[in-house]
């Protein structure tokens, strides 16, 4: 099924409130749920796109990011695509109030295994994967920089090395759900088969858990890294590194840190693509009879740069290979120069005069000719 609007699947406007976007939901939840449905691959495949933009849109935190980016801002996130939207349904026991209790129960782990699917939780689950917004100058954007960040991630428990257990632990059978790890539940015409909240999946329990990580296997820690930023990102990038986001369990490898790149504006300074832009004003004299400026790049360089003879306002100058790298390559885009020709609004009587002597020499009318439009194109 193509991917439709997160706002168009669930019949609100963009500005719709949470409960407006909760009874969108709950509507399309209703129709479409598998077990009212069953074996309707269609109806199946609307109640997952349901929940994916209702994952989103009631989330504080991936609303505002898919609002301003769109379905590229929310990789990585658990959101777009297909993820487990168990936190979705933490406020199910209010969606569904009006039908019985537990609900929020029944949904919490539907797509782990309430779908007539065999995941499990059992095996080794990757963690999940961290987002870290950076801020950086105009000129370190351009240029390039090594920056220090700060974040918080889940480690394996140093305590128990992920097992979950302490010194001498053992596990035993879980009592809810007997040694399967899944449980099964029904509540009018919904039937979900969903992960054991007790054990997770595992089908056993710790006798005495971790004290330290408290049978998760994992702990909160701080941890900082130098980060390479290279020449000419832009505002925007997305740098993914590997294995930094929050350790895994039962084994699974940890998810990645992708730190999302925001490129401060310059006031003199502007970015199309590999090309910068600036302006630069020059007196009436110098735009008719040209001269030779000097003109201060981002890294505080001087070059020197021509301005021809009858230069008119607005003129862009072009300075090769004086631009935005290419990032892993030693080619660069150029620098544009827009002339801002300024003329005096108050000059002496000696400069009044040789004006006055110019007009004369210059045989000015009161009667000028129009050119054409396109002329000025």
């Amino acid at each position: 099924m193509a991917k439709r609007d997160y706002y168009e699947v669930l019949g609100v406007s963009k500005d719709a409130t949470k409960d407006e976007i909760k009874k969108g939901y709950r509507k399309l939840a209703i129709k479409y749920h598998p077990d009212r449905n069953p074996g309707d691959k269609e109806a199946e495949a609307k109640f997952r796109e349901a929940t994916e933009a209702y994952e989103v849109l009631s989330d504080d935190k991936k609303r505002p990011i898919y609002d301003q980016y769109g379905f590229a801002g929310l990789e990585g996130m658990n959101g777009g695509g297909e993820a487990q939207y168990s936190h979705a349904f933490h406020d199910f026991s209010d969606l569904f109030g009006n039908m019985g209790g537990g609900f929020s129960d029944i949904f919490e782990n539907l797509f782990n295994g309430g779908m007539g699917g065999s995941t499990r939780r059992s095996g080794p689950n990757e963690g999940a994967s961290l987002r870290y917004d950076l801020d950086i100058s105009f000129k370190d954007a351009v240029y390039g920089t090594k920056a220090e960040i700060r974040f918080h991630h889940n480690e394996t428990c140093s305590a128990c090395n992920g097992s979950g257990g302490a010194p001498g632990s053992s596990r035993k059978t879980c009592p809810t759900c007997q040694g399967t790890g899944q449980i099964r539940r029904s509540a009018g015409f919904f039937a979900v088969q969903q992960t054991c909240p007790t054990c997770g999946g595992k089908g056993t329990i710790l006798d005495h858990p971790c004290s330290v990580c408290h049978g998760t296997g994992v702990e909160e820690k701080s941890k900082r890294m130098t980060l390479s930023i290279p020449a000419g990102v832009d505002d925007g990038k997305r740098i993914v590194i590997p294995h930094q986001g929050d350790a895994g369990t039962n084994g699974g490898p940890s998810g990645d840190l992708i730190v999302v790149i925001h490129v401060q504006s310059h006031t003199h300074f502007q970015r199309d693509g590999q090309d910068l832009y600036c302006a630069v004003p020059i007196t009436f004299s110098q735009a008719v009879l040209g001269a030779v400026i000097n003109i201060k790049l981002l890294d505080g360089k001087q070059i020197e740069v021509k301005i021809p003879s009858g230069t008119a306002y607005g003129k862009l100058l072009r300075v090769k290979n004086e631009g935005v790298p290419y990032t892993g390559s030693s080619r660069k885009g150029d620098l544009y120069i827009k002339i801002l020709v300024q003329i005096p609004q108050h000059i002496s009587s000696r400069q009044k005069a040789l004006l006055e002597q110019y007009a004369e020499l210059d045989n000015a009318t009161k009667s000028p000719q129009m050119v054409p439009l396109s002329s000025l194109r």
